[in-house]
């Protein structure tokens, strides 16, 4: 399951890496000590699932630009992969042992009786999706099994249109318990000659990506008063120079020349990465760059911070209108867990200190904003917050016409701003908005709301590029009502349960 997501992006493999926990659950009432017995091999599966999708996480290797040891460096990125891994894997371990326990509930299952055994994939799809669910809500969140499927198999992620991401991992999850059922038949020594096993998962499979396919080709219908054009710049100033002297005037003097090229080309609006400018709003302010906007009157969306109260500042992204003049400002919510604050900071903060050379303190910003433009009113989210749906379905539910993905992936390896990406193609299909990705050394792009780059940057490139994207109103069965699937699922899975004791 690991090797689906970049870089290696077999996604195909999705659809039966699941199938070897399925028949530990299923085979688990034969077994001693089910329940230890599964935990282990449960984990070890969410180890390597988590632990190689997110093995980019140790990139961050070595910090000693920042005047961090080696050594300190290299146990810090191994924690932090550690850390992360094990937390996916827990999950992966309660679902097994939940998913035992609940079908041990049912009445005694004979190998080859086909509707137990729908009960039980019935009750272990549920458990899966309401886990995820429940991880989303938290503080670490990336590795959802829909993102699998993404950048590759478009089709199948238009079921995200009905109930977000987890429409996508139900069918994912469903599937393979499916072909774990058939395998189990298929040893049965009463088995009679019934293909019914057989065809269940290769059905689903089929009629959920026709379903898909036929969302995906619906034509998107975009009327000329709705055109934007907008350009991106990516600065590509290497972490290690960012927060310094030199990074400061390298990210002037470069954000400032794409801003004025792209004005050439007619851009009605020019997207920066996150903290293109990494200093305090005054500054920002003061800069080349609003000057160039002043000069020029056509809007930037500028990332930089906002400091909030003495010793804290926010990870922002600015609008600035051709007077020169911040229209709105949204602030960066969901943070990355040591990277950008410390958890527990009474505990851990003299232990663990923040990845960034300020002194100040980063801090979330509120929840519930919106980001109204001269251009209309946009859905923004910033860097790691592409990985959470539910921050892009509140906002397109308010009216956010097109989405704004600032990022900063530097540092890292090329799989990680691939699957960055893979998040916000997701992201695209869910809410049928146009995306515009800005970021630091890649990967930036433009997508449409089927999910199709219609262009991509390069990797460690300075690039600027314009693109006419348009905005949307339109509101998908998930935007409206959220993940209706979820509970759905988990109750009929409870009536199924109390029906058959």
């Amino acid at each position: 399951m690991g090797l689906t997501v970049a870089p290696v992006e077999a996604w195909f493999l999705a659809w039966f890496a699941l199938v070897p926990l399925w028949l530990i659950v299923f085979g688990g009432k034969q077994i001693k000590n089910p329940s230890l017995h599964l935990f282990f091999l449960s984990l070890a599966w969410g180890i390597g699932y988590h632990g190689v999708a997110l093995s980019w996480i140790t990139g961050i290797h070595p910090m000693t630009w920042m005047g961090v040891p080696w050594l300190a460096s290299l146990g810090i990125a191994l924690f932090c992969w550690a850390f992360i891994t094990m937390w996916g894997a827990v999950l992966v371990g309660i679902w097994a042992m939940g998913t035992l326990w609940l079908t041990n509930k049912q009445k005694t299952r004979k190998p080859t009786s086909q509707l137990n055994g729908l009960v039980s994939i019935l009750i272990g799809t549920a458990l899966w999706c309401a886990l995820e669910a429940i991880w989303s809500m938290g503080p670490l969140w990336w590795t959802s099994l829909a993102y699998t499927q993404s950048p590759h198999n478009l089709v199948i992620l238009h079921l995200g249109q009905f109930a977000g991401p987890s429409t996508v991992t139900a069918v994912i999850v469903a599937v393979n318990g499916l072909i774990a059922e058939a395998l189990i038949y298929s040893q049965a020594k009463d088995k009679s000659k019934n293909f019914t096993p057989y065809l269940l998962p290769f059905t689903l499979f089929l009629i959920a990506h026709l379903i898909g396919w036929g969302l995906y080709s619906l034509p998107l219908n975009q009327p000329i008063a709705t055109a934007l054009k907008v350009g991106v710049v990516q600065g590509n100033i290497p972490n290690t120079i960012k927060l310094y002297p030199e990074g400061f005037r390298q990210a002037i003097a470069g954000y400032t020349r794409g801003y004025l090229n792209l004005v050439e080309q007619g851009v009605e609006a020019v997207l920066t990465p996150e903290g293109a400018l990494p200093f305090f709003q005054p500054r920002i302010m003061a800069s080349p760059l609003v000057t160039a906007v002043k000069e020029k009157g056509v809007v930037a969306w500028v990332g930089g911070f906002a400091e909030q109260k003495s010793g804290e500042y926010t990870n922002s992204l600015f609008t600035i209108t051709g007077e020169g003049k911040v229209f709105s400002r949204y602030d960066k919510a969901k943070l990355v867990p040591i990277g950008e604050y410390v958890p527990f900071k009474e505990i851990l903060g003299g232990i663990i200190n923040r990845l960034s050379p300020l002194k100040e303190n980063q801090v979330h910003g509120a929840a519930n904003q919106e980001f109204d433009t001269p251009l209309g009113k946009a859905i923004v989210t910033i860097c790691y917050e592409s990985a959470f749906s539910e921050r892009f379905r509140r906002q397109a539910a308010a009216g956010g016409q097109f989405i704004l993905s600032p990022s900063n992936d530097a540092h890292y390896s090329a799989a990680m701003p691939a699957q960055h990406h893979a998040q916000d193609i997701m992201r695209a299909i869910e809410t049928d908005r146009w995306a515009v990705r800005a970021t630091n050394t890649g990967y930036s792009a433009f997508v449409n709301p089927h999910g199709e780059t219609l262009w991509i940057s390069g990797h460690n490139t300075y690039e600027i590029k314009a693109e006419t994207i348009y905005k949307r109103q339109t509101q998908t069965l998930y935007v409206r009502w959220g993940d209706w699937l979820t509970p759905v699922l988990l109750v009929s899975g409870a009536v199924v349960l109390l029906s058959n004791k």
